[in-house]
């Protein structure tokens, strides 16, 4: 089951708010949970940590996530979520600022669904979120969630 929720992952206080300047900006009006590093994605996830008895079968319509986090990394982060039946098939995005080829080579290995780059501009990060919003929560059809 999922309650069209966007999990944001990243560690950049201007990029959430961007993020979620953009997201408003374009009516996109899923709530939007925000963490702010790798570890606690993860908790949010598994339910582990200060998230411990949140309810496993809300799991996010789409997670979008930055890579350079502290604490664990955002590859590490997805290779984690693609280990877990239960998460394994949640669509993700990476959303990130690095230019690194690397990046992008191990990231489809890992198995994310998207990788975008941020512009720089607002107004084509806007159009970004836009397109990101348009196509993983109205035109995307996610599986089903595994229950347990």
């Amino acid at each position: 089951m999922t309650n069209k929720t966007i999990l944001l992952v990243e560690d950049n206080l201007d990029d959430v708010e961007l993020t979620l300047r953009a997201l408003k900006k374009n009516n996109i009006k899923n709530e939007v949970k925000v963490v702010y590093d790798g570890s606690e994605a993860l908790d949010y996830l598994f339910g582990t940590g200060k998230y411990s008895g949140r309810d496993l079968t809300l799991m996010p319509t789409v997670i979008l996530l930055d890579l350079k986090l502290p604490k664990v990394d955002g590859l590490e982060v997805l290779r984690q979520i693609r280990a877990n039946e239960r998460t394994r098939l949640v669509p993700v995005v990476i959303l990130t600022s690095s230019k690194q080829e690397q990046d992008l080579i191990n990231g489809y290995s890992l198995g994310v669904n998207s990788y975008v780059r941020k512009p720089v501009n607002f107004e084509q990060f806007t159009e970004a979120v836009r397109n990101l919003g348009l196509y993983w929560l109205l035109l995307n059809e996610p599986p089903p969630i595994k229950e347990g």
